[in-house]
Parts: structure tokens; sequence; C-alpha cells
């Protein structure tokens, strides 16, 4: 079976930083090398200082990871420009499987995430869940899902993240070992037969204003709403210039679709939120899922006491899931803006803080978790994408 060991710190050379998550992830074995290391870093650190470190102190390892704004830990959050968090797994080379793929736009994300699973597939038939890690800045994330599920099927759960910078929308990178690449698309499959992923994910935000409609589209790339340039159309509705950042709008200008009414109790809120992750020189922007011509897009607005009554409630059906079992480790993604973004450390610590104390019970559990551009996680026995949510992913062993 899986093991798994975690660890996160603020010091600021690269090396030192990996090297003292490993000592602290793994102080308690016989020696610090291990059989995969999955890497959540912010912007500011050295890849190849921190890639080249960690297979120096552990030689068997896979180093796989992605960038983030911040950092969240069982030592709790961390958005520093240099904070680094990590989780180790000791197990055989039969209990997981890792696949990285250049050059994910929005336009190719069906085929590239398929042709990603299928040479997941081809390397570990016997996968049973996807940790998924992928650029945030220019995806196509709905179809993505489906290109991962036209080779394993809906039934496999797909959890993760896309990466993100110091909410520039810059640059943002995803590796595996000496690999780095800026536009990547990274899954690890996991295939150990007596774990499973508990997943959910929640948001707090209320709907404000009658929708737009998107006028012209191609893929996730909007040109129009209601007939006028996106930006444009955007800025004016927020009351902000048209020469306003994109980080301007975060978390102002969350966008929202209707959710079928299937799944809104389940969901705790009749809308799932989208980020604009991309502003174009000509005025479009870039939505982080297909936004086909019709599409109804809602303004929003966050509501505090919604944010922490959901997260509870996300939480206590999680643990009514695990159904006595202890958790086996937690990976964990926060939209940017629940962080720095939308709230100040105190409230941040009081989140982390409701999630963890919970599910861990002042136990010691492995937790890895980042402040990324966006989340997957099941809703309605599917996988789906969400922006602005607490997203958890609980790993137990299975009842049977």
């Amino acid at each position: 079976m899986l093991k798994f060991s975690s660890s996160s710190t603020r010091v600021v050379n690269s090396k030192k930083a990996i090297a003292e998550c490993l000592e602290n992830a793994l102080v308690d074995e016989e020696s610090i090398d291990c059989d995969l290391v999955v890497i959540y870093t912010t912007i500011g650190h050295d890849l190849n200082d921190i890639i080249s470190e960690a297979h120096e102190l552990a030689p068997s390892a896979k180093v796989v990871g992605c960038t983030c704004s911040g950092i969240i830990g069982k030592e709790g959050p961390n958005e520093a420009m240099r904070s680094l968090a990590i989780m180790t797994v000791k197990g055989g080379n039969d209990e997981f499987s890792v696949v990285i793929k250049d050059n994910i736009t929005g336009p190719n994300s069906y085929e590239v995430s398929a042709q990603l699973a299928q040479d997941l597939k081809n390397k570990n038939p016997n996968v049973n869940m996807i940790h998924f890690l992928a650029s945030g800045i220019d995806i196509a994330a709905d179809k993505a899902l489906e290109g991962i599920e036209s080779v394993f099927g809906t039934d496999v759960p797909i959890f993760g993240a896309t990466s993100s910078d110091n909410m520039k929308a810059i640059n943002n990178f995803q590796f595996v070992d000496g690999q780095i690449l800026e536009k990547g698309a990274l899954a690890i499959g996991f295939a150990d037969p007596t774990l499973e992923v508990i997943s959910q994910a929640s948001h707090g935000f209320e709907i404000i204003e009658m929708p737009f409609e998107v006028t012209r589209s191609e893929s996730n790339r909007v040109f129009e709403l209601d007939g006028q340039p996106a930006w444009k159309c955007l800025t004016d509705n927020l009351g902000l210039p048209e020469t306003a950042q994109l980080a301007d709008t975060i978390p102002i200008g969350a966008l929202a679709e209707e959710l079928p009414e299937s799944l809104q109790e389940e969901y705790g809120n009749t809308h799932i939120l989208r980020v604009i992750a991309k502003k174009g020189p000509d005025g479009s922007i870039y939505m982080p899922v297909d936004c086909p011509e019709g599409t109804k897009l809602c303004l929003t607005k966050r509501d505090e006491d919604r944010i922490f009554d959901g997260l509870d409630q996300m939480v206590g059906q999680i643990v009514e899931r695990c159904d006595g079992r202890r958790p086996v480790a937690v990976f964990h993604a926060d939209c940017v803006a629940r962080g720095r973004g939308m709230l100040n450390c105190i409230l941040k610590d009081e989140i982390v803080a409701r999630m963890q104390y919970p599910l861990c019970n002042g136990e010691d559990i492995p937790w890895l978790g980042m402040y990324g551009l966006g989340e997957f996680a099941r809703l309605g026995g599917r996988n789906h994408f969400h922006n602005y949510t607490t997203a958890l992913y609980v790993i137990v062993k299975r009842n049977d």
C-alpha cells in the first residue's frame, strides 16, 4: 500500500527548502529516499535547484510538481514569494505512474489530455485515481477532463488544480524531473487498489446581476459579451477603467454559470464560478472552460458567512463519507482569490483550521495544498472543474 508523508517550509534558499521538507516529512523513516515527491512551490523559488537537490537527497524518487500562488501544509497556509510544500510517496512502481505533456491550450485541451491519459493507461492500466496538474493561464479545463475521461471513463476520479504564478497571469510551470514546462499538463495515476479518494468543492458567492450572454467566442476565448468587446463590457459593469489589470477583477469579477437543479443541493449553491484566466491584447478574455456562444454568465459577490457555512457543510459531508476511516493523506486546492486576493491572514488561518481539525482530529495527517487558478473535484458523481472554491481530496482505505 502507498505510504504518504508531507511537510512545508518558508525557507527562502531553494536547495535548503526542499532539503528541510524532505527531512521533516521522512523524519521517522530510515532514509529520506522515497519513490515519488510531489512539490507545490511559489514562483520565487528556483525550480532547477529544487529538482536537483531533491534528486540528490532522494535518488530513487520521481520528482514532479507545479508552481502556485501559495501553499497549504499541515503547518498552515503560506503565501510568501518563496514557500514550498511536498508530499512524499513510498510504494511499488506498479502503484503509481507519471506522464507529462507540453503545450496544452484552450483549443487543444481535449486532444492533449486524451493523449496524456492514453500514455498513462499504457504505463499502468490499473490506475484508479488521477492527480491532475495543468497550466492555468490558457486551458479549457472541462475539455481536458473530457479528454482524460475518453480513456479512463467517468468513474475514475480526477483531482488537482491548475497551476499559477503570483496573480500576474504571465507564466506558470509544471515539471517532471528535469523537464520543466510553461504550458504543461501533468498526471499522476495512483493504482493502489486498497485506497480511494473522496473529493468535494465549495464556494461562497451570490449572484448580483442578470447574466451577460456570450455573443462571440472561440473555444475558451470570449471576444464579445452582449455584443460588446468582452473586457470593456466586464470592466464597465464592475465600475473599473478599461485599463484595469486582470488582478483588479479578482475577486470582484467572479462570473457564474447556473448549475442543473440536480446538483445545486450537493454543491450548496445554484451556480458554479468561473475566473478569467487571461486578458487578450484585443480586449478578449480567456475563460478556464469552453465557452460557446449563447453561454449565460452572471456577476457575483462573495459572502463571508456563506464561505464559512459552505466550508463547514462540505467538511461535514466528507467526514460522514469517511465513515470513521482515518485519512491516509489529504490533497487540497484553494483558489488564489481565497488567499491573499480575498481574505486576510486571520481568516485564512481560520478557514484552514476549520478543514484540518475535523478531518485530522489532532493527528499528524499528511497534507499538501496550494493556491492555484482552478480546482478539479467530483460533483454529482462526475469530474468537474471549479473556480473560487476550496476543494479537498481525502484519500482513505477502501471499505471493501
